[in-house]
């Protein structure tokens, strides 16, 4: 009697693996920057058009605040870092340097 080679089961356990949860890069409103900088650092770092960045600069100076992009810490933090690094808005002498942006979880538990 010959031994035939069985098929091997193989179980796959995807439940175990980690995904990263998103985040959030946000940028900041202050003083020092124009729209048109706004704008333009937006166009320059992410791609955006004229329209999406004012309608992101709108926000930012009405609510404080604008997410910018969701994505892997890893991308996010590097968008964040080209944020940083901007510059400052030559159109406004007192602006120092870049704005600020800051990275937040996406999905923020309800707390208890």
């Amino acid at each position: 009697m010959s031994m035939l080679p069985t098929p091997g089961t193989r179980i796959l356990d995807e439940t175990d693996q980690q995904h990263e949860p998103p985040y959030h890069l946000v940028l900041l409103d202050d003083d020092d920057h124009t729209y048109a900088y706004v704008i333009r650092m937006l166009g320059d770092i992410f791609g955006y058009g004229p329209e999406k960045a004012y309608a992101i600069a709108c926000v930012v100076d009405s609510q404080g605040r604008a997410v910018l992009m969701t994505g892997s810490r890893d991308a996010v933090k590097a968008k964040q870092d080209a944020v940083h690094a901007y510059g400052p808005d030559p159109l406004m002498l007192h602006s120092r340097g870049s704005m600020s942006a800051v990275i937040e979880p996406a999905f923020q538990g309800t707390g208890s």
